[in-house]
């Protein structure tokens, strides 16, 4: 991740819009290919009830994550 990357992820976390969606996360993950940062709520090895959120570079929402059921 470059400095530009580094900023967006600052300014998402900073978004108080975004917060509901990002509690639980238990890793941030960035996709260089997409220019999106996935919040990941898996646990414990791998094991994972919910859908991480994505959020892309301009800290737009792509998917909301929630239950996999």
């Amino acid at each position: 991740m470059g400095e530009k990357e580094l900023q967006a992820l600052r300014d998402i976390l900073e978004d108080v819009n975004n917060k509901k969606y990002m509690i639980g996360a238990w890793s941030i993950n960035f996709n260089k290919e997409q220019n999106t940062f996935q919040f990941d709520k898996c646990e414990f090895g791998g094991y994972c009830e919910e859908k991480p959120v994505i959020i892309n570079l301009e800290g737009t929402v792509l998917d909301k994550g929630g239950p996999i059921i």
